[in-house]
């Protein structure tokens, strides 16, 4: 995804600033389109513009999805109690320790006095409240049930933080040995290795290949050590920009997929998001194209993206949603077969509620297991490496005894 500045009008003729991810500058002005606005510029946001947004805080901090899972809890539980939007919003805006979203309910509220409504309020403040919560403000304002549809969205926000909160814990630790294995290589080649050497100096015998192939190496880390941060930048970079370009969209996605085990892991992942998405879309009455499209959007791999956005094609044709999903190749039989039930019976956001609760289950598991398969691998790998650094050091050692001898 690519982050791009733009300047759009919306239908009041209240002209916005602010940023946007897409895949390209088309996605990002029919995104801009479908939110209310008129796009006037939308250009790339170059490093320094970045660079400026994150430390001189000159663009908008983006909200955590918990802290919008806070937010849509206590908006729920104050109109519940029978206290007005405006009043919500003002009480909301002054106890919300996020900066961002402070100023943003402040707007939200000012909006709302001048006769807009939530919803529309709301969507000139897109930096900060996502399409999906705009949407199901939108469908509870127009079906009476504004309580309601921000409950949802409280258990939406939260399932999905949690969600996320997995997996980062279960890639946390094997990062950390990851950079551990990482320093210590650094430290044994920097250092030891060369001291350790400097005993060899006067040998007239060659030393053995794998112990010469670690002395080039620690010489190349100690002498030309720049080059070595060059190389890891220019890999980095490289990496960073290829992933933006669609053809590295595609690829990487499908390298994921493909990874045992991670793969399993993104494809639960995107499953839950989507059954819990768009169940709540439907629950909320938005029509199913919509829900489908604004779930599409929610989708972090490219390939369930367009696989949706295909899905959501051929149900505007008439065909079943079961029948498109499973033409898609990417969902399991368990989503496709519970979608069949819940179109069936007429129960589907039941179905996919169901849906979404299996497969939350199912990636706590799997990344549980990733972390149980990630430790003793990274643990194996990195004594195999200090072990061959020992060995490099210790036989010159061995040469020249059986020389002696």
């Amino acid at each position: 995804m690519e982050t791009f500045s733009y300047t759009a009008v919306a239908a009041t003729g209240k002209e916005k600033k602010g940023s946007i991810e897409a895949e390209n500058r088309d996605e990002a002005a029919r995104q801009l389109k479908t939110e209310g606005y008129t796009p006037i510029v939308i250009k790339s946001q170059n490093f320094l513009d970045k660079d400026l947004s994150l430390s001189f805080g000159l663009g908008v901090k983006k909200v955590k999805t918990r802290d919008l899972s806070v937010f849509c809890r206590q908006f729920s539980s104050i109109l519940k109690a029978g206290v007005s939007v405006i009043s919500a919003l003002e009480m909301l805006s002054e106890q919300t320790e996020n900066k961002s979203l402070r100023q943003a309910l402040k707007n939200v509220q000012s909006n709302v006095e001048k006769g807009e409504n939530l919803a529309d309020a709301m969507r000139l403040e897109g930096n900060v409240f996502p399409p999906l919560l705009i949407n199901m403000i939108s469908a509870g304002e127009s079906s009476g049930s504004l309580e309601i549809s921000i409950e949802r969205m409280a258990i939406q926000f939260e399932k999905d933080a949690k969600l996320k909160g997995m997996v980062k814990k279960a890639m946390m630790y094997p990062m950390v040995l990851c950079f551990v294995a990482i320093g210590v290589v650094i430290v044994m080649m920097a250092f030891v290795i060369p001291s350790f050497m400097k005993m060899f100096e006067d040998m007239e015998e060659s030393m053995p290949p794998f112990t010469q192939f670690v002395i080039n190496m620690s010489n190349f880390i100690t002498q030309k050590w720049y080059l070595l941060i060059a190389i890891v930048v220019a890999v980095v970079v490289g990496y960073n920009t290829y992933a933006k370009t669609d053809n590295g969209l595609h690829t990487i996605a499908s390298i994921k997929l493909k990874i045992p085990v991670f793969g399993t892991l993104v494809t639960k992942t995107a499953c839950a998001r989507f059954s819990r998405t768009f169940g709540t879309l439907l629950a909320a009455g938005m029509p199913m194209i919509d829900a489908l499209d604004i779930t599409a959007k929610t989708m972090d791999n490219v390939k369930f993206k367009e696989a949706l956005m295909k899905v959501k094609s051929g149900v505007g044709l008439g065909l079943s949603l079961s029948t498109q999903l499973r033409a898609s190749n990417l969902f399991p039989s368990m989503v496709i077969h519970m979608t069949n039930i819940g179109e069936e019976t007429g129960n589907l956001e039941e179905m996919l509620n169901n849906v979404a609760n299996y497969y939350d289950e199912e990636v706590e598991i799997t990344t549980q297991q990733v972390t149980a398969l990630m430790e003793p691998m990274i643990i194996l790998v990195m004594a195999a490496i200090v072990c061959g650094l020992i060995m490099a050091i210790y036989s010159p050692m061995i040469q020249l005894y059986n020389t002696l001898g």
